[in-house]
C-alpha cells in the first residue's frame, strides 16, 4: 500500500503566469490562478504548478559542478515540428551538437531544462 498519492510537480520561477502560459502552449491544458501560485491542468497527465520565487536563479546545464535539479521529458511525434514550436514560444536550445539522437535539450523561458523526446 502506498503512503502517498502523487499530487503535482511545482516549478519555482520569477513569473508563474508567464511560465504556465509557455507550458500551456506546449502541452495544452487550462491555466488556473494568478499571482504567487498558478496551476496548469494538463489533459491526460499530471498537473504542473508554478510558484513565484524571489531571487530565482535558473539551473545551469550542462554543469558538472552544479545540479540541474530536475528536468521534464516531453514526448513528441515530430522533433523538428515540436522544436520549431517551442523556440517560437521562447525556449532556448541547450544542446545542438548531436541532431541524430532521439531527444533535444532546451531551457524554458525561466531557465528550467526540458527535453523533447521522440515517441
Amino acid at each position: 500500500m502506498a503512503l502517498a498519492e502523487f499530487g503535482v510537480v511545482v516549478l519555482d520561477c520569477p513569473d508563474p503566469l508567464a511560465l504556465a502560459g509557455f507550458y500551456a502552449a506546449v502541452l495544452g491544458g487550462a491555466v488556473e490562478g494568478e499571482g504567487e501560485w498558478v496551476d496548469l491542468r494538463v489533459p491526460g497527465g499530471p498537473a504542473l504548478a508554478f510558484q513565484r520565487a524571489p531571487g530565482w536563479v535558473p539551473p545551469r546545464w550542462p554543469a558538472p559542478d552544479a545540479s540541474q535539479q530536475f528536468h521534464l521529458d516531453l514526448v513528441v511525434d515530430d522533433l523538428d515540428a515540436a522544436e520549431k514550436g517551442v523556440l517560437e514560444l521562447g525556449a532556448e536550445p541547450l544542446d545542438t551538437a548531436d541532431r541524430s539522437r532521439g531527444f533535444r535539450v532546451y531551457a524554458d523561458p525561466a531557465g528550467h531544462p526540458f527535453c523533447l523526446c521522440a515517441r
